[in-house]
């Protein structure tokens, strides 16, 4: 509890001082018209050091919130017309204050470069996301995504690497803006081949539209790679170094040329490292006791790339190529110890020894086309064709070895287990924009079609000479096909006072499971061949809306609801056994089926910076990973759908900056109750009362340097429905320095400094009771250099509305986030 109110001070501490002098102004052109979408710096006069940003609305106004006492000025740019500075003026750093108007001229002749630097904050409050800007992080030096994920506001990541967000399972993962087939065990190898180098921002999206698609109970997570916007020829180069336990070593280059009439990007990134974990499973089962040890070490060489081509065909058209893709070299050894035990007087019984090894290799490639329309009446086309292909390939080598009491040697099964994925996948999609009845509506549509072919083939290897036999009742194919098609309409607009979205969205789905193999005929004692195949068939509909009430901007309300789904991934129906050992495996299981999700939520924004909301869900047939038994003694994971799962979740976060100071702080609380009746000693009910804590703090400590802590805090919670987990916490540190003239800059971290990133959980179910634990190379020291060279400036001349004029309008529309940065 300690823990948890340290972190949560600073949110408080802010909260306190929510009620700074707010500045106003409004920019109009030569002839009295108010200009919307105007970039506004607000600055020092002592240094002309930027404080923050914002964009004019349709009436030419904008807002500072939280000014501190001093002087200032503003100074204003848009497209086309001459940048201006107001004269300086004087704030006391109490009530409200109104800056002098500011009136642009047109430019006459050619309009010269315009160059404009600032930092994003690190984290930015959407009115439907939150957005972590990774690129300007000094702790995510190092990191891959799935360590970025385990540290991102609200998101939990367990010791199976699955994720819930405000309590909720049922994330769905997106890069670039495309949801990836993968999950599971899968998914988590991927996102670690990602590593923080090649990433802009992760965008944690709880409250998605009808134009995103349905899947995602708990919401979204996007993971945007980089992509270069500046004119010119333009990169970089990064180098990195982690020390943990083993030496780790990470590095990269990015290259793009810009200009009127062509955009070409591309970046490559090398990983290589080697990672320990360590795991505890203790079980009781029936007279039985387990006690296993396990140190897994894994060895990851991974290649990144993305390359593309924007190509504008005029100043309204563009069309464009991407390809992006991983290739990766995972070696995995595990080494593990249980000992068997009669339970009643704890004794030693036998001892397993299952020290095996596993070769993966993971290759994935995505291509991309795509077509883009905007014209100044408020017409947007956009069309995407994408193609993946992923390629999985896994060789498990697996003795187990047993000993008696006094160690002597009993007997060995080995196993060799031969396991190769391939996956396709195939969409299009098409949405259109424009305005209509004073609002804004937008329609579109999806068809997508997956196939993914499992093999596994196990083989029985005789312990004296080596040879292998398969094991044909232990070996099968299956097959999963899936094809969605999707189609929406949306509509948003402003009255006065208050703004309505509404949507709806349709998909059918149709899959079907083909699972082929021999067995045993019960009848005649025959080996037959089995062929289980199983198909489905479903529409459902998918309204949301919200309604925000923004008649005075610095007190607004929004009432949210939605419906969404998740369906079973290949890998939770696939009904092969992997085994882990002689007495714990992995299982599919066909029968199980989509899980829905009503929510419903209202969200309070004070002063563009404090956001509360108040989220109540119903979810249907909740995923869970059961841990049952099986021949009295042998333990099997599986996923089944528990009846119900009702939570309720309140999240406070804000935003604040003072001088060289600034933090984010975001209070995740829910309560979530779990309830289903599988059959004897197979109930479920439980519940949890369970926080999260998120808090970043930046110090701008001048002369180029820059310091950063985060850290995050999670009370003892539940876990894929049955397992219930125990407080996990963590913090780190680190320093940044810019050099070169602002070339170069040097990062130096230290993830979970404290070294207290470890977690345990315990399960009651099917008569067992469980209890595991573990941890892994969470402490590490990093460090990485970063060199930018060729053009970095924007023409604004050349855009309808640069990056940066759109980043500074949403910001300003969501209260500017953290607020601006100095300038590099």
């Amino acid at each position: 509890m300690k823990k948890l109110i340290l972190l949560a001070l600073p949110l408080l501490l802010c909260a306190a001082i929510a009620n700074a002098q707010q500045i106003k102004g409004n920019v109009k052109d030569d002839q009295g018209k108010a200009l919307s979408g105007a970039t506004v710096a607000l600055k020092k006069v002592k240094d002309s050091a930027l404080v923050k940003l914002a964009a004019t609305n349709t009436s030419g106004e904008y807002s500072f919130t939280s000014i501190t006492a001093g002087n200032y000025f503003v100074a204003v740019s848009y497209t086309g017309h001459v940048a201006k500075n107001s004269p300086a003026f004087e704030v006391s750093g109490t009530g409200d204050f109104t800056a002098p108007e500011v009136s642009l001229a047109k430019v006459s002749g050619q309009l010269k470069e315009v160059v404009v630097a600032a930092r994003k904050p690190m984290v930015e409050v959407k009115a439907d996301k939150t957005i972590l800007n990774v690129e300007g992080s000094v702790n995510a030096v190092g990191q891959d995504a799935l360590d970025l994920l385990r540290k991102s506001p609200g998101v939990v990541v367990d010791k199976d690497d699955n994720f819930t967000l405000s309590g909720k399972n049922g994330v769905q993962v997106y890069v670039d803006g495309r949801p990836t087939p993968l999950s599971g065990k899968d998914l988590s190898d991927y996102l670690r081949t990602l590593q923080s180098s090649s990433i802009e921002a992760i965008e944690i999206i709880t409250n998605p539209s009808a134009k995103y698609e349905a899947a995602g109970n708990a919401g979204i997570i996007n993971i945007r790679l980089k992509k270069n916007k500046s004119f010119g020829t333009n990169g970089s180069v990064n180098a990195g170094f982690n020390q943990g336990y083993t030496p780790k070593y990470n590095g990269g280059v990015s290259l793009n040329h810009r200009n009127k009439h062509v955009n070409l990007f591309g970046n490559y990134s090398y990983n290589d490292n080697t990672n320990e974990n360590n795991i505890n499973l203790n079980r009781e089962v029936t007279d039985t006791l387990f006690e296993g040890k396990t140190k897994l070490t894994v060895d990851n060489k991974s290649h990144n790339f993305k390359a593309g081509m924007d190509y504008f065909l005029n100043k309204r058209s563009t069309i464009g190529v991407m390809a992006n893709g991983s290739f990766s070299n995972m070696g995995m050894a595990n080494y593990s110890h249980t000992d068997i035990s009669y339970f009643p007087t704890k004794q030693l019984d036998r001892t397993l020894i299952a020290d095996n090894t596993n070769d993966n290799k993971k290759d994935n490639v995505n291509g991309n086309i795509n077509y883009r329309y905007a014209d100044s009446t408020g017409h947007e086309l956009n069309v995407d064709a994408d193609y993946g292909a992923y390629r999985n390939k896994s060789n498990q080598y697996q003795p187990n070895d047993y000993f008696d009491a006094k160690g002597n040697y009993l007997y060995s099964n080995i196993y060799n287990m031969i396991a190769p994925t391939d996956i396709d996948l195939y969409s299009v999609k098409a949405d259109y924009e424009q305005n209509f009845k004073k609002g804004r509506l937008g329609l579109g549509g999806k068809v997508s079609f997956v196939e993914s072919s499992n093999y596994f083939d196990r083989y029985n290897v005789d312990p004296a000479s080596g040879s292998q036999t398969l094991d044909i009742f232990r070996s099968n194919d299956f097959i999963y096909k899936e094809n969605i098609s999707a189609g929406y309409v949306n509509y948003n607009r402003q009255f006065k006072g208050f703004m309505i979205q509404a949507g709806l969205r349709v998909e059918n789905t149709h899959n079907t499971g083909h699972s082929t193999g021999k067995r045993v005929d019960n009848n005649t004692g025959n080996i037959v061949d089995y062929d289980t195949t199983f198909t489905r068939d479903y529409t459902n509909l998918f309204p949301s809306g919200a309604i925000t009430f923004n008649k005075n901007p610095m007190s607004q309300f929004s009432f949210t609801f939605s419906r969404r789904i998740d369906r079973p991934n290949y890998q939770d129906l696939n009904p092969f056994e992997f085994k882990l050992d002689d007495y714990t495996f992995r299982k599919g299981n066909t029968e199980l089926r989509p899980q829905y999700t009503n929510s419903i939520g209202i969200t309070h924004t004070y002063k563009y910076r404090l956001n509360t909301t108040l989220n109540y869900s119903h979810i249907k047939d909740i995923f869970a990973q059961l841990v049952d038994v099986t021949e009295k003694s042998k333990a099997f994971m599986t996923q089944k759908n528990l009846a119900t799962q009702d939570i309720i979740s309140l999240n406070i976060s804000y935003p604040f900056q003072y001088k060289w100071y600034s933090i984010f702080a975001n209070v995740n609380t829910y309560y979530s109750h779990y309830k289903a009746d599988l059959g004897v000693d197979r109930k479920v009910n439980l519940d949890v009362v369970a926080a999260t804590v998120f808090a970043q703090q930046t110090f701008r400590l001048g002369k180029g340097w820059t310091g950063e802590m985060s850290g995050f805090y999670t009370s003892p919670s539940i876990w894929q429905g049955t397992i219930k987990s125990r407080t996990i916490w963590s913090i780190d540190g680190g320093v940044s320095k810019t050099v070169l003239k602002g070339n170069g800059t040097f990062k130096a971290s230290v993830s979970d400094i404290f070294r207290t990133l470890k977690w345990k959980g315990t399960s009651d179910f099917a008569g067992q009771h469980t209890i595991a634990s573990g941890n892994f190379e969470s402490r590490q020291l990093k460090l990485n250099f970063t060199y930018r060279f060729g053009n970095s400036q924007v023409k604004a001349a050349r855009q309808r509305k640069t990056g940066l004029e759109e980043e500074t309008k949403r910001a300003a529309d969501s209260g500017g986030g953290m607020g601006g940065g100095s300038p590099k």
